[in-house]
């Protein structure tokens, strides 16, 4: 009895795997300033986007992991028995463009907060996490990134820590979050708009379903007829995995925007533009500890997030155009997919050097993925619920009717985004 107890956890825990990983990957340092803006411009009155965008992360992501799972190749793999050449080539594109935006923000991020810890200058730091994160991607088996990424999952608990820190009155909390108050004025739309970018972005849909055929082929289904379909087990296990690691992400999420709310905005600090300026105006009202822990996650979130960016739109080409690819394959067999990703972590950091506003690039980032989501959901949508593509395994009917109105939601927000 007391071992079948103990198996129970080991089971869950060996269950968790790319849901949590991309879940994880979703609270990069640029969306950490996002939701730290939101709490800090508006207090407590945007807390309930954390409930309404886990439903609607959840489903995206579970589709995605289905497609990798039962078609045996990449959400672009499936995308392309769809839609023609050219199509996907400009949406691979813009991917790249995006990804690229983000790394350069994220490692700025990063960076900040490592100079904050340790007074050495951020270039310094930039160079340093950008050559080690392209390294560490290019030459290390995906057993040992994958193991690693799951792990530094558990650096976002400081934000829930540091929420803890501040000594919240929950009942008002509750109200926040259970009672939707709609956005005020433009900047409270555009926020909005902001956030649904940031939670639900298509790096992270390519990223899902990659990790589902590097899973495949780590466990010895190296060949296409290998990895078509899924038993029904496999199936529940990926999705206990997405489901917490969507749950986890918009869990941080909420303690982010609860944090900066009680503190940031409670005392008037509201004009934020960056992560960093974030961690410096929290420590006169949350402490040195809520700070440090702040910082600490931003690094963390970093080394977390800009592998999947970069390696989502190296897998997004790789498939286009029949690559060699894959984080087991060796970067003589590769030279193209590891170009993608050395390129995307390259530029990224050249534009830290090149002194580019982190804030105006943030915003084409988030015009690019408000215009690309859409787009990828409906063409997502197509692929699920093609029971000869899928093998016989579409997507169930809810699935596709909440990822349906994740479609139209996000279809609206960049409407909203060009009108704002």
């Amino acid at each position: 009895m007391g071992k079948t107890a103990l198996s129970w956890p080991l089971q869950f825990l060996n269950a968790l795997g790319p849901g949590v990983v991309t879940g994880a990957a979703d609270d990069d340092p640029s969306g950490i300033a996002t939701y730290s803006i939101a709490g800090a411009q508006f207090g407590t009155g945007l807390l309930w986007t954390a409930l309404l965008t886990w439903p609607l992360m959840g489903a995206v992501q579970g589709m995605c992991a289905r497609i990798g799972m039962v078609t045996g190749r990449g959400l672009m793999g499936g995308l392309r028995k769809k839609f023609p050449r050219p199509v996907l080539v400009g949406a691979a594109a813009a991917l790249l463009v995006a990804n690229t935006i983000n790394v350069g923000a994220d490692l700025s991020g990063m960076a900040d907060a490592a100079e904050l810890l340790t007074r050495v200058d951020s270039h310094v730091w930039v160079l340093l996490f950008g050559l080690g994160i392209a390294w560490a991607t290019i030459r290390l088996r995906y057993a040992v990134i994958a193991r690693a990424l799951k792990w530094l999952a558990l650096v976002l608990f400081a934000y829930v820590i540091a929420a803890f820190q501040v000594g919240p009155h929950w009942g008002e909390v509750a109200r926040a979050a259970l009672v939707p108050s709609p956005p005020r004025g433009r900047e409270g739309w555009a926020t909005l708009v902001a956030i649904l970018g940031t939670t639900i972005s298509p790096y992270l849909f390519f990223w899902q379903a990659s990790q589902e055929v590097e899973e495949e082929k780590a466990r010895g289904r190296n060949s296409l007829t290998r990895r078509r379909g899924a038993t029904a087990e496999e199936i529940r296990t990926r999705a206990i995995d997405v489901g917490v690691g969507t749950f986890f992400s918009n869990l941080v999420m909420f303690f982010i925007i609860l944090t900066t709310a009680l503190t940031l905005h409670r005392h008037g600090v509201t004009e934020l533009e960056s992560s960093r300026q974030v961690a410096e105006a929290l420590e006169p009202f949350a402490g040195r500890f809520a700070t440090l822990l702040y910082t600490i996650g931003l690094v963390g979130t970093g080394l977390l997030a800009i592998p999947t960016l970069s390696g989502s739109a190296a897998y997004a080409f790789a498939e286009i155009f029949g690559w060699r690819q894959g984080m087991d394959e060796r970067p003589r067999r590769a030279r193209a997919f590891y170009a993608v990703v050395a390129l995307s972590v390259g530029a990224g950091v050249a534009m830290d050097f090149a002194n580019l506003n982190p804030v105006r690039a943030l915003y084409w980032t988030a015009v690019i993925n408000g215009v690309l989501a859409p787009v990828l959901l409906a063409g997502i949508l197509a692929v699920a619920s093609d029971r000869k593509l899928m093998n016989g395994q579409p997507s169930s009917r809810l699935a596709r009717v909440v990822v349906g109105f994740t479609t139209v939601a996000m279809a609206a927000a960049a409407i909203a985004l060009f009108v704002l």
